[in-house]
This record gives structure tokens, sequence and C-alpha cells, in this order.
């Protein structure tokens, strides 16, 4: 991808280097979390210094979870170099989409508001609850925000076979498609159908397919009027995008996990489905063939 001229998005949140929590203090949310581990420390001697050194620790800015082995494992083999050169990237595709959709959604009667991007190493807390680095990136309509632990990045070009700049983008496109449903009253609309048939199983799962599609499909037009604004696609681009929607299908990943491929299972849709929808997306640019719904 070509963006060395691009700037970069101002809506973003960086908390890389905030201990895995965010840093400053800590939600009620969080602490409930750790209630369970604190409350045994307390009955015993060795278990009140834990505590202590952990509250020294946590008021000298560092992260006390590393001290029972839930935060900041991740962040010791960053390298920073290269993590903050993969931010700036970041950032700019972030800028594309704000661009992209600013002029595109009121052509279909829709104002767009740009969303917060949250980078972070680990843990954070989001107003959907707590993030963490294995959830994989996120949006949260309730902040309206998209939460990306950058090492994603690496799991997706070493576990999945999915490297390239471009796979990269369409993540976040991805994500920022979630934006854009919540914006169109998509998601609120989902949400209370899923509500109505008590949130799960197979019927839930199929509707969230669709969610899930669109946001590919979504993904695919930003890419069209990326190109056509910013000439920013180089030769095997489109490939990489496509690979990358292709090893995150539900089908493959129950394969590599050994796990039987059943359809009913499925909350983001098959490698096939999601290829064939990110490409009706960017082959048009037309967020009239988006409607997964149908």
């Amino acid at each position: 991808m070509r963006l060395d001229n691009e700037e970069e998005s101002q809506n973003v949140e960086d908390r890389r280097g905030q201990g895995g929590y965010g840093g400053g203090r800590m939600s009620m949310g969080t602490m409930m979390m750790l209630w369970p581990l604190i409350r045994p420390l307390l009955r015993s001697k060795f278990g009140l210094l834990i505590i202590g050194a952990g509250l020294l620790a946590y008021m000298a800015g560092y992260n006390p979870l590393a001290l029972i082995g839930m935060g900041g494992g991740a962040s010791h083999s960053v390298n920073k170099a290269v993590d903050d050169k993969r931010a700036v990237f970041i950032k700019k595709v972030l800028r594309s989409t704000e661009e992209v959709w600013s002029q595109l959604l009121p052509q279909y009667g829709l104002r767009y508001k740009e969303p917060v991007l949250v980078l972070y190493r680990g843990h954070t807390h989001s107003g959907c609850g707590g993030a963490q680095s294995q959830m994989g990136p996120f949006y949260c309509p309730v902040d309206k925000k998209v939460y990306l632990d950058l090492g994603f990045f690496d799991e997706l070009a070493r576990r999945h076979n999915a490297p390239g700049d471009f796979a990269q983008a369409y993540v976040l496109a991805h994500e920022i498609g979630h934006h854009v449903q919540d914006i169109a009253g998509t998601l609120d609309k989902v949400q209370k159908i899923k509500q109505q048939w008590g949130g799960r199983g197979p019927r839930a799962n199929a509707l969230q397919v669709k969610v899930e599609l669109q946001a590919d499909c979504y993904a695919g037009v930003w890419g069209h009027y990326a190109q056509r604004q910013f000439h920013m696609l180089e030769p095997g681009d489109l490939e990489e995008a496509l690979n990358a929607a292709s090893k995150i299908g539900d089908d493959t990943l129950l394969r590599e996990a050994g796990r039987a491929v059943r359809p009913d299972a499925f909350t983001h849709g098959s490698s096939a489905q999601r290829m064939a929808w990110f490409k009706r997306g960017f082959e048009s640019g037309d967020l009239r063939v988006c409607n997964t719904f149908q």
C-alpha cells in the first residue's frame, strides 16, 4: 500500500504503554474481576505482602497484574520501533476511512461521526467490558470505539498465514464497517432481535453472520473509494485482503482447531462468504449491494 504522503488520524487513543489496563485508576469492573484472586490472598501474611507489592507497583505506574501472570506478558517481546511504525500505518488507514465514509454516507442520507481507535497491548477496558488480545479486534457500540491490539497482525501473518499491509487494512476497515452499521441503526435492530431469541443459538448465530458479512462488504466499499481517491493499492494488495478474509473464515478456523465444521455454529461466515462479500463491495462501491439480510 502507498500511504507515505497520507495524514494520520487524530482519533486515536494510544494505550500501548499504560500497563495493560489503560493507565490511571482501575475501573470498578476491573476490581470486581480481580476480587476472586485477591480474596484468598487476604488470609495469609504472604498474600498480604503480594497485595502490598501490587499496590506499590500500581502507584508507581506499573501493571500489578503482571505479578499474578495476567498482564504485560506480551508487551515484553514487542519491538517498539516496529510497533510504532505499524501504529503510524494503521492511523493512516483510519484517516482514509474517515475521508471515504464522511463523503460517502451523506449520499445515503446518513451523517458520519468518526469513531475512536484504541491501540493497546495485552489488556485494557472498553465500554463493552474488558478487552484482551486473545479476543482480536472489535468494535464497541457503547463507546463508539474500535479496540485493536497491534499484536493481532503478528498472529494474522504467522498463525493464519495472512501477511501484508492491505490484509491489516482490511481488518481495520471491517471494524469500521461495524461503526457504519451502528450509525445506520443495524446493530441496534439486530441486538433487539437476538434478545427476543434469547441471545444465542443457531438463529442468533445466523443473524450475526449476516452482520459480519455486511461489515466485510463495507470494508470492500471503503477499499473501492480509497483506491479511487488515494491510489493506494499496489499489485497483490487485493489478493492480500481476500486471503485474509479466507484465512479467518469460520470453517477454516474450525478445521485448524481440529473441530467439526458446523455452519449453525458460525458467527462470522465461511471463508468463501467472507471473500465474496468483500469483493462485492470492492467491485461495486455501492452500499446497496451489501444487504446481507435479504
